[in-house]
């Protein structure tokens, strides 16, 4: 049964849609509007609310994808920063074969160019391997230099590859002429072992007349090493045998500790 308060809603209800049935097409559209704009903010949000977790799962990827990517990226630089190490080794090695070339079209001499391989741990500043041997025409005695100057000889000579001897050591002994106004001669012999980049010039004559910055040459004597390949610089030098010789010390040209590419001279 219902109440009379259950009568008068239902009562109500029917009146006010008698009184909407009965307003005017355009005012029932207004109404419509305006009630539509009290709910259109609520219909709103519950569509952002269902929206939203779509667009987050969308935007966030597995932590198993995640560390994927980052290792991909961290490989990829890696190997760009390796290609740019790799990069500069090679624009300097092309730098060092240019200097040869160029200095080779300079001398009347054949040089044939080679790539050091290889040092002897037990003699590190002393002896070098290059990348030439017998099949190349390569003899022992033969003529080793770069572009800044004299390095050594061939020692001794494999199918593929040779020994350098460096000078300084005890079995490269130069003769050298300084270039000054008497043009004095004298002998490379063995450097010291803390430094490599100088060595001894002795049997010098007691009048030598030595000055620093004076440029040193081979002096052709010998008959291993051909007159006038540049090795360095006179640095200092002393009388000694109590004033009846002089010794001097030289700086190569050449460093011996870093070579890459050097020239075997063909005589």
């Amino acid at each position: 049964m219902f109440k009379p308060k259950n009568y008068l809603a239902l009562g109500a209800v029917v009146l006010v849609a008698v009184a909407l049935l009965s307003l005017p097409t355009r005012a029932t559209s207004r109404l419509k509007l305006a009630v539509s704009s009290w709910f259109l903010p609520l219909f709103g949000l519950a569509g952002a609310g269902q929206q939203l977790p779509a667009d987050l799962a969308d935007s966030l990827l597995p932590r198993r994808e995640l560390l994927h990517q980052l290792d991909v990226l961290r490989r990829e630089n890696q190997q760009l920063r390796s290609q740019a190490v790799q990069s500069t080794a090679i624009a300097r090695e092309n730098d060092q074969l240019h200097a040869l070339l160029n200095w080779k079209q300079t001398v009347q001499w054949k040089l044939k160019p080679a790539n050091v391989v290889m040092r002897d741990p037990a003699n590190w500043w002393r002896t070098v391997q290059i990348d030439l041997g017998s099949r190349d025409g390569i003899q022992t005695n033969q003529p080793v230099l770069t572009a800044d100057g004299l390095v050594g000889r061939i020692s001794s000579v494999s199918y593929l590859n040779s020994q350098v001897v460096l000078i300084g050591d005890h079995d490269c002994r130069v003769s050298v002429l300084i270039d000054n106004s008497t043009h004095d001669v004298g002998v490379l012999t063995a450097s010291g072992p803390l430094d490599a980049s100088f060595v001894q010039l002795s049997y010098l004559p007691s009048m030598a007349n030595l000055k620093a910055g004076q440029n040193v040459f081979t002096s052709g004597l010998g008959g291993v090493f051909p007159k006038g390949i540049p090795v360095g610089k006179i640095v200092d030098m002393q009388t000694i045998e109590y004033g009846l010789a002089t010794e001097a010390r030289v700086k190569l040209n050449a460093n011996l500790g870093a070579l890459e590419q050097v020239c075997v001279l063909i005589q």
